[in-house]
């Protein structure tokens, strides 16, 4: 017993300064992430959170003023609880409408014998068009009064909406823009559509399975961590929602550009407000930092909510599997 209380020491440093130097290592590995986590994410949001409580105008030194700018945001700025209802519809529509279609055109498009890279690239490209000029064009395309929509509805003797100039349509009209470039998840679903088991669609084939069941047992099981990921990245992206809906906007209204040219976002009548609209229109245009920072918090603590509830859902979505 001596000889082996003897032998302890000797080995307990040496086993300490190996952890050590372990731990230096990772540090130094994850040294890059820990800086930009640190200086893009970490003091971006504890400084969000500080200035919610400051009055601040980007210009003076902030004043502490307590929950005057929460008080405010919640009980006295007109816009948000209409634009906290838009994001919303946003989110639960257009991101389940993207999926569904995203999903049926890739379903689709592996069905398909021949030309099925012509349909492919038809159906990706719109994707690569700019934000700003592929909203510009949809205006145009939608405009109410001489627009090519409105005028074939016509013929046919069809309703004409008022698309972006009607707050009932406005909101459909940014989702079939979002519908129209698609291709991102049609890329990400045909490919991971083509990557089901062949030998899984024989076997449900010879058990009997119809297209519905084959979808349904052999299908969906195989690509559903690829469907969770399109909707988690669809709600973040969704609740992120800026520059169509202002450029739409601004379009519809003729307010298109201009120096020094003042604009207030949400046309017509506050239907396409969104929270992100609301950070600019606070913090840029009424100079007022605090309150911006507050929605910017309500945008954050709602993809959070969103994104975790999602993830808590996950298990049961994909399978009992895991």
């Amino acid at each position: 017993m001596a000889v082996i209380r003897s032998a302890r020491p000797p080995v307990a440093p040496a086993l300490r300064r190996k952890r050590r130097r372990e731990a230096v290592r990772t540090l130094a590995f994850l040294s890059p992430w820990l800086i930009g986590f640190c200086f893009f994410f970490g003091y971006p949001l504890v400084s969000t959170v500080y200035f919610s409580f400051m009055k601040y105008d980007g210009f003076t030194p902030p004043v502490f003023s307590g929950l005057k700018n929460w008080t405010y945001v919640f009980d006295h700025y007109p816009f948000f609880w209409q634009g906290l209802g838009n994001t919303l519809w946003l989110v639960a529509v257009m991101v389940s409408l993207r999926v569904v279609f995203g999903l049926g055109i890739g379903l689709l498009i592996t069905k398909v014998k021949t030309g099925a890279g012509f349909f492919r690239t038809a159906f990706y490209l719109p994707y690569l068009a700019p934000p700003v000029a592929a909203t510009i064009a949809f205006a145009f395309l939608l405009n109410p009064g001489t627009g090519p929509v409105n005028q074939l509805l016509g013929r046919l003797h069809l309703p004409q909406p008022g698309w972006f100039n009607d707050p009932t349509w406005s909101k459909p009209a940014l989702t079939m823009l979002a519908l129209w470039g698609i291709g991102d998840l049609m890329v990400i679903f045909l490919a991971a559509l083509l990557d089901v088991p062949r030998e899984q669609y024989e076997a449900a084939e010879l058990d009997g399975a119809g297209p519905i069941q084959r979808f349904r047992y052999v299908t969906l099981p195989n690509i559903a961590p690829i469907v969770m990921f399109a909707v988690v990245t669809g709600v973040i992206q969704t609740m992120q929602y800026y520059t169509q809906a202002i450029v739409a906007g601004k379009v519809a209204s003729g307010v298109i550009g201009g120096s020094g040219e003042q604009f207030e976002p949400g046309y017509p009548h506050g239907s396409t407000w969104t929270l992100p609209q609301m950070v600019y229109n606070l913090g840029f245009q009424r100079f007022d930092t605090g309150s911006a920072c507050v929605v910017a918090l309500v945008l954050f603590a709602l993809s959070m909510a969103f994104t975790s509830l999602l993830l808590r859902r996950r298990a049961g979505f994909v399978g009992s599997d895991d």
